[in-house]
């Protein structure tokens, strides 16, 4: 009589002989093994058009046929037909899985962990900056923009960034706006793949590096600031090592306050009155603003002439 039972994957059997007059007991153990399928790619990421190998193995034994599965992030699992080989070329980015088979009744491994193949297009894909001013101060507002560029596939894009102050998940759109801070200086990169298939983007691009400078303070100067009755003076303002500004003119006296000059935008003025004048430079949308320069006094001289 043989009688067994299972405990904790470990069989335990006990064998009892009874015959001739000669009693036997043995008991003995049989350790179950449930193997699992391993899964190996060649690479898992291929270019549009290429393939790789996977192979399906199960370690220290023969006789197994197997079967692959594929899903994607937006389809259920489902068999690959015709194939039991060991090895099979594939070419479709996605998530693959197989397991061993063999006997009648079938048994059947434990399924492999999971091998994700990407398909790489050849799309240069670049990160630009708006406006693309080559100093950038704390404060402005930037816009990012990830640019596939032609010379591959042709499609339908979905974006993923990789930066300080850029989305986490994949999105539609191209382009991130914030404001510069110290927070968002570092190396921004992004890759687009196509909105109908999440296992087939371009590589990344290459890092798009932003630095913040601190605010700027505008900076006035003045060909004089002495000028006789009935002449003028050019005074300058300027935002040092940057671009794209236009100008804010301010005047005052001793007696009346700060007022803005009007229809005055450019770099250089021409001024004839006495005064006390200041300027700051303002660029971008919505509009950045630098500090205010510091003052320059004008005053005007008169001659007199004397009788004899």
């Amino acid at each position: 009589i043989l009688i067994c039972w299972n405990l904790n994957e470990v069989k335990t059997c006990l064998y009892l002989c009874n015959g001739s007059g000669v009693h036997f007991v043995s008991l003995f153990f049989i350790t179950a093994y449930y193997p699992r399928a391993t899964l190996t790619a060649g690479t898992t990421i291929i270019p549009v058009g290429g393939s790789v190998t996977l192979t399906c193995s199960v370690q220290s034994s023969d006789g197994w046929k197997y079967e692959w599965f594929r899903r994607t992030q937006t389809t259920s699992e489902d068999p690959i037909r015709d194939q039991q080989n060991r090895d099979i070329r594939v070419s479709q980015g996605g998530i693959y899985s197989c397991r061993g088979t063999r006997g009648n009744p079938v048994y059947y491994t434990d399924i492999s962990d999971d091998v994700t193949i990407e398909i790489t297009f050849s799309n240069k894909v670049v990160v630009k900056q708006q406006p693309n001013w080559p100093q950038i101060f704390r404060g402005e507002t930037i816009t990012l923009t990830c640019e596939v560029q032609e010379g591959g596939e042709t499609t339908e894009w979905e974006y993923e960034w990789r930066g300080p102050r850029t989305p986490t998940q994949w999105t539609h759109n191209n382009d991130v706006t914030f404001i510069v801070s110290e927070s968002s200086s570092g190396d921004y990169m992004c890759k687009s793949r196509r909105r109908d298939d999440s296992y087939s983007s371009t590589e990344w691009s290459e890092a798009f590096t932003l630095s913040g400078s601190n605010k700027p303070r505008a900076t006035l100067t003045a060909g004089t600031t002495i000028i006789p009755v009935g002449g003028s003076v050019t005074l300058t303002c300027s935002v040092q090592s940057s671009d794209g500004w236009k100008y804010e003119w301010f005047r005052r006296t001793q007696r009346t306050s700060e007022g803005k000059i009007r229809d005055q935008q450019n770099r250089d003025i021409r001024v004839s009155q006495g005064g006390i004048y200041s300027c700051r430079g303002t660029r971008g949308n919505p509009v950045y603003y630098t500090d205010i320069s510091d003052d320059v006094t004008i005053e005007i001289t008169c001659e007199f002439s004397h009788l004899v």
